[in-house]
């Protein structure tokens, strides 16, 4: 009688559980039997496709009503068991890539994915030839698949970093595809303040497909690419120039409208020069982080390095270490900076010396001194100019002083950046030889003039000397006639 009561209490059980299971899984066997066999069945109730109830079958092929093997495995009934990884994400793209099909589940948006996905680094083959380096499966899951917006999904934003470190930080995979790329980026992106802030739980913050896209990643060597130099401005600006998402970090929105109007935008977004510096080669890629207050020139001298170097030669790197001073970005500012001009150097409204510097210090009076040898040599150029297009216009030759003349733009160069050392002398050694090369310069033009001037006076008097010998052989011709007539 014991007996038969377990029986019945284990039927009973059964029945409540089948039914249960029935009714959950909307009577579908796969799930009936594989919840007996293995933990797909278990993870797929998670699955943001059961909840639309959609079969395994969907996927794998199959009769999903029949609880008979040979026929719910059969392979009339398109049976495909586990699809091999060159073609698994085809049963993905049965739908996702079928707009009619995502709309009938109420999905809002472009059924594009895999055009997208098409385009992508991602989708070329693999080493070994194995289907694409990353499809669906590779970052969504397989079973256990939640939506984008769900904490439990691996592409959500507090956890995509992790996804793409799979890959990316894998020394032995990334060498069968690019030995030469760098597999610190997660490792960076965690000291910087977007990792930082990302870690701790701040899904807002830009992560790897903020910037690099989700479907649609491209080499950074495709001008497609969303991290191409030339588009790396608007990624940044897509979240910095958001007031509403800027507006809890109390951070500013006009970097980007600053950064096209300076001079290392219109380099880069008007004229096309990529080597122009975008916002990644100020504050970093991976590891982007605001420039404090030391690393100012730092940054700055990647590029300029003599200008730096000068700098940290100079009697203002110890003020500005010591007043906490940013260096480079004092004079020449940030995001909006323009082509420097010599309106900057001096004592003039416009100058950067006479924000620190007052009359009568020694900073003032040697700005004021450095303009004036460069305005003066700005105009004994002209001057030369000027004489030397007179001579070459009157047909003489000073195509030596004009040539010569050339070398003052180097030497201006050299000397707006020899001033970031801030000292006189090494300036005036610096200018010097313009002032040389200009005052011989204009003496060859006017010796060249007065040359001109005298060989004219000189073919008028020769001309006049040969006419009265003309005119006097003539009339002595003409006596000579007459005689002998």
């Amino acid at each position: 009688m014991k007996n038969i009561k377990v029986v019945l209490l284990i039927f009973i059980l059964y029945s409540y559980t089948s039914s249960f299971s029935q009714s959950e899984s909307f009577n579908d066997e796969c799930i009936n039997c594989h919840s007996v066999v293995g933990e797909e069945a278990e993870l797929y109730k998670n699955d943001v496709h059961f909840s639309y109830n959609i079969s395994c079958a969907a996927c794998h092929g199959g009769d999903p009503k029949s609880d008979d093997q040979e026929i719910s495995m059969s392979k009339e009934k398109g049976f495909t068991g586990i699809p091999v990884r060159k073609e698994r994400y085809l049963a993905c793209i049965n739908c996702h890539a079928n707009q009619d099909r995502m709309n009938s589940y109420g999905y809002k948006k472009s059924a594009d994915q895999f055009e997208k996905l098409k385009s992508s680094v991602h989708f070329k083959p693999t080493y070994n030839n194995q289907g694409p380096i990353a499809d669906c499966i590779t970052c969504h899951g397989i079973h256990n698949i939640a939506r984008v917006t769900s904490i439990n999904s691996p592409v959500y934003p507090s956890k995509v970093v992790s996804l793409c470190g799979g890959c990316h930080s894998n020394a032995s995979f990334m060498k069968n595809y690019n030995p030469a790329m760098p597999i610190d980026q997660v490792a960076k992106y965690k000291t910087s303040i977007h990792g930082i802030k990302n870690s701790s739980g701040d899904i807002n913050v830009a992560e790897c497909a903020s910037c690099h896209g989700s479907h649609e990643i491209r080499s950074v060597n495709d001008p497609k690419s969303s991290v191409y130099p030339s588009n790396i401005p608007e990624v940044c600006a897509s979240c910095h120039s958001d007031k509403t998402k800027m507006a809890q970090y109390k951070i500013a929105t006009d970097q980007y409208d600053s950064y096209v109007e300076s001079v290392h935008g219109i380099a880069l977004l008007e004229k096309g020069d990529l080597s122009a510096p975008s916002c990644n080669d100020c504050h970093g890629n991976h590891g982007a982080v605001p420039p404090g207050v030391e690393s100012i020139s730092k940054v700055c001298g990647s590029c300029h390095s003599l200008n730096m170097e000068l700098f940290e030669q100079s009697v203002h790197k110890q003020a500005f270490d010591k007043e906490n001073i940013p260096e480079c970005e004092s004079c020449h500012g940030n995001h909006n900076i323009k082509n420097a001009t010599d309106e900057m150097l001096g004592v003039g409204e416009k100058s950067s010396c006479v924000d620190c510097h007052k009359e009568g210090d020694k900073g003032f009076v040697i700005a004021r001194n450095m303009r004036s040898l460069i305005d003066s040599l700005k105009q004994e150029e002209e001057k030369a100019k000027i004489v030397l297009e007179e001579a070459n216009q009157k047909g003489m030759d000073v195509s030596d002083a004009i040539y010569a003349l050339k070398d003052i733009r180097q030497i201006l160069i050299q000397t707006r950046t020899i001033l970031h050392g801030f000292d006189q002398n090494k300036f005036n050694e610096e200018i010097k030889p313009g002032f040389e090369i200009t005052s011989e310069a204009k003496t060859e033009g006017i010796n060249a003039v007065e040359n001109y001037y005298f060989r004219r006076k000189g073919l008028i008097v020769s001309t006049l000397i040969v006419t009265l010998l003309v005119v006097g052989l003539y009339l002595k011709i003409r006596k000579l006639e007459k005689k002998e007539s």
